[in-house]
Order: C-alpha cells, then structure tokens, then sequence
C-alpha cells in the first residue's frame, strides 16, 4: 500500500512538472494587421505599435 502511494505521489508530480514546462513554452503573442492593398504584418510585443495594439485587445477582451 505503501508503494502505491509513493508511486502516485510521483506521477503526480512528474504529471504537475510537465502542464508547468508547456504553460512555460507558450508561443509568443502577436498581432496580425492586414492592410487595405492586400497586405499583412505581424508584430509583437517587443515591437511600440505591437505592444499598444496587444494592450487595446487585452482591454476589449477583458470588457467582453
């Protein structure tokens, strides 16, 4: 019974150990932006205009 328990204990962990290293491993966050000729640009937080359109859409999804 014993075992059981130590051996549970450990696929608990082990199981707690991976969710955390892929919430970690989360792609980036970006925003797309297509342009009225047909275009498309991708920016990311480490980019101003990337970062202010990121924080205006956290603001609108948190209203929602």
């Amino acid at each position: 019974m014993r075992l059981k328990r130590i051996l549970f204990l450990v696929l608990l962990g082990a199981a707690v150990a991976v969710l955390l290293r892929l919430r970690q491993q989360r792609p980036p966050v970006r925003v797309d932006v297509y342009l009225a000729d047909g275009s498309l640009t991708s920016l990311g937080d480490d980019v101003a205009e990337g970062a202010l359109l990121l924080a205006l859409a956290r603001d609108v999804r948190a209203a929602a």
